[in-house]
């Protein structure tokens, strides 16, 4: 029996509800609507997203808007120079009563955690997140502790030529499957914002339009969505493009292969689409490449690097 395209798995209430939450969120998060699906794809993914851009362009308002859509827990930590890991991960408390030392979750036990201001919190403080957002458990005082399902980090930064900021080690970065930054809105999503209610209001009104259970199926049917061997090929030739490409120290790892093939089925399935084409990869390369790649100090952004490959490699 032949497999079942993944888009066609979907039950249609299903896929309405997906366009539903998707323009739910663009009503809450405005002219922003390129940027609110790429914070689906990094969902749907089972991946993490990371926002680097001024303060008060809306990043917390995207990370809250995804959380009340889908139904999901939520917390925020504010990242600052004197945060410990034991205030995200939770401690072990000695209890005179049993004798015996019990387990305080923090903050990070719950489905969308919102890592603010990131960079403003040092390193070792930093790499707290690196096995969660790797393998969604965390071990405090050698006992492993599993994290909800889905388990989604959505962390800002603000640029790292601000005052008070540390940048991310590259073992950090490559936890994160997308970057994108938001940007100053247009001029119509200014004036309606300026015009129209406070977004914390119209966050808090929101009534779910998804629940955990959907969006689990959601990423089942992700994962599911047919990428060919010429696609595959496709990415390939991307990997090996950024190992050689002048200006690039370090290139493109193969779970950074993964990670775009990943993104590029999940912008599929958002599309309606049941197979990968190669405009998927090409709308999520940057997103997924910028923040890995390594450059010469002279050779510009790793932005401007990704989009260079990206342009340098033809498709088949």
């Amino acid at each position: 029996m032949s497999a079942v395209p993944a888009a066609k798995m979907l039950p249609d209430a299903l896929r309405a509800s997906l366009r539903d939450a998707l323009a739910q969120v663009n009503t809450l998060v405005l002219g922003k609507s390129h940027e609110v699906r790429l914070a689906f794809v990094a969902l749907l993914s089972g991946g993490h997203l990371l926002i680097e851009d001024l303060p008060g362009l809306g990043k917390t308002t995207l990370a809250h808007a995804i959380a009340a859509t889908l139904g999901l827990g939520f917390q925020r930590v504010q990242f600052t120079s004197d945060l410990l890991p034991a205030d995200i991960l939770g401690v072990s408390v000695y209890d005179a009563q049993t004798r015996q030392f019990a387990f305080h979750p923090g903050p990070i036990f719950t489905h969308v955690l919102l890592a603010d201001e990131i960079n403003r919190a040092p390193p070792r403080t930093q790499s707290a997140l690196l096995e969660a957002m790797a393998e969604q458990q965390v071990t405090v005082d050698g006992t492993t502790h599993a994290l909800p399902n889905p388990f989604y980090v959505i962390a800002t930064q603000n640029p790292v030529d601000l005052a008070g900021t540390y940048p991310l080690p590259d073992s950090q970065l490559d936890r994160f499957l997308l970057r994108l930054t938001l940007g100053y809105p247009d001029e119509q999503a200014e004036r309606e914002l300026l015009a129209g209610e406070d977004r914390r209001l119209l966050i808090a009104q929101t009534t779910p339009v998804l629940e955990r259970g959907d969006v689990l199926a959601l990423r089942k049917a992700a994962s599911q969505v047919h990428a060919s061997e010429a696609l595959v090929t496709y990415v390939q030739a991307l990997l090996a493009r950024s190992r050689r490409h002048p200006g690039v120290r370090v290139g493109l790892s193969p779970r950074a292969g993964l990670a775009l093939l990943h993104a590029a089925r999940s912008h599929a399935l958002l599309l309606g689409r049941e197979h990968v084409l190669p405009e998927d990869v090409q709308a999520l390369f940057v997103p997924v490449a910028s923040h890995r790649l390594v450059a010469d100090a002279d050779a510009g952004s790793g932005e401007a690097l990704a989009k260079a490959i990206l342009h340098a490699v033809p498709v088949d």
